[in-house]
C-alpha cells in the first residue's frame, strides 16, 4: 500500500475551526498529517465542543492525528505556544499554513481607527510572530514548508475593506521576503489566494457563484504545497472551483523621460509606452532595483 503523501508529518494550521481552516486541516489529515488544529473560539455547541474540537474529533473518526489548541493567535505569546503544541504532541514540525484573519468592512473614510488596528494585527503582525517562530525552528533543522494565506485584496484591492486589503497585501510582500530567506535552509513559502464561501465571505459572495466556491476546492492546492517533495517557492496561487491561476507582481518596459516639465498627458503617454513593454519579474527589490538602473543607464547613453 503506497503512504499517504503527508504520513509522518506534522504542522499547524491556524483559524481551522471553520470555513477555509477547517477544509485544510481536514485534508491535511487526510493526507497523512498530524495537526494542531487552532481556533480560538471556545463557544461549545449543544456536545460540548467548540469548533477546534470538533474538526479535531472528525479528524480522528477519520482515522487522522490532531489536538485542538485554543490560542488566540494576537497573543504575544501565542505562535511559540502553537509551535511548543506540535513539538509536545508529535515530536516535530514540518508545516504552518497561517490562515487565520479578521476584517472589519467599512469605507476608507469612514473606517474606525481601533477596528482598522485590529484588522492588521491580527492578518499581519500575528501571521508574522506565527511564521517567525516557525522560521526559527525550520531553519535550524533545514527544512519546513510554510503556507500563508492571503487574498487578492491584497493584490488589486477591494473598495470598502480597506484594512483587510491592507493586511493581504502586506501578507503578499512578508511572504515573498521569506521565501527568499527561507530558501537556502531548505524552507519553502508560498502565498494561496483563495476564494470561498465562509461565514466571512457569505454576506458578499455574488449569488450566482455561492454554491460552487467550496472551501473543500482549495484544499487540495495547500496539501501539495506542503508536501515534502514541492520545490515551489515565492508562488502567488489565486485558485477556487477547481481551478488555480498564478499571480505574480511585474513592472513593465523602462522608458526615458524627456527631461525638463512633465506634464500630465505626456506622463499618461510614457505610462502607456511602459505597458507595452516587456513584463518583468524579480525575485526581490534588490533585483529588481538593479535592472531599472542598469536600463536608465541605457536610457541615458
Amino acid at each position: 500500500m503506497t503512504a499517504a503523501p503527508l504520513e509522518g508529518r506534522a504542522g499547524i494550521v491556524t483559524g481551522a475551526g471553520k470555513g477555509l481552516g477547517r477544509a485544510f486541516a481536514l485534508h491535511l489529515a487526510a493526507q497523512g498529517a498530524q495537526l494542531v488544529v487552532n481556533n480560538r473560539n471556545r463557544q461549545l455547541d449543544d456536545s460540548g465542543r467548540g469548533p477546534a474540537d470538533a474538526v479535531v474529533e472528525q479528524i480522528r473518526a477519520n482515522g487522522g492525528t490532531a489536538v485542538a489548541e485554543y490560542s488566540d493567535v494576537t497573543e504575544p505569546d501565542a505562535g511559540s505556544r502553537l509551535i511548543d503544541a506540535a513539538l509536545t504532541g508529535f515530536g516535530r514540525l514540518d508545516f504552518v499554513v497561517a490562515n487565520a484573519a479578521i476584517s472589519r468592512p467599512a469605507m476608507f473614510h469612514k473606517s474606525d481607527a481601533a477596528d482598522f488596528a485590529a484588522v492588521l494585527d491580527t492578518n499581519v503582525r500575528a501571521l508574522a510572530d506565527l511564521a517567525r517562530a516557525a522560521s526559527v525552528h525550520m531553519r535550524a533543522q533545514q527544512y519546513g514548508r510554510i503556507v500563508l494565506i492571503a487574498s487578492t485584496a491584497g493584490l488589486h484591492g477591494e473598495p470598502t475593506i480597506s484594512a483587510y486589503a491592507t493586511s493581504k497585501g502586506a501578507v503578499l510582500a512578508l511572504g515573498r521576503t521569506i521565501a527568499a530567506e527561507g530558501a537556502p535552509r531548505g524552507v519553502l513559502t508560498n502565498m494561496v489566494l483563495p476564494y470561498a464561501t465562509t461565514p466571512m465571505t457569505d454576506a458578499n459572495m455574488d449569488p450566482a457563484y455561492r454554491d460552487s466556491m467550496s472551501p473543500a476546492d482549495v484544499a487540495p492546492v495547500v496539501s501539495a504545497l506542503v508536501e515534502p517533495t514541492c520545490t515551489l517557492n515565492g508562488a502567488t496561487i489565486v485558485t477556487a472551483n477547481g481551478s488555480l491561476r498564478l499571480a505574480s507582481s511585474v513592472e513593465w518596459g523602462t522608458v526615458a523621460l524627456p527631461g525638463g516639465t512633465l506634464d500630465p498627458a505626456t506622463l499618461g503617454a510614457l505610462l502607456e509606452e511602459s505597458r507595452r513593454g516587456p513584463a518583468h519579474e524579480y525575485p526581490s527589490a534588490q533585483e529588481a532595483f538593479s535592472d531599472f538602473a542598469a536600463r536608465t543607464v541605457q536610457n541615458r547613453v
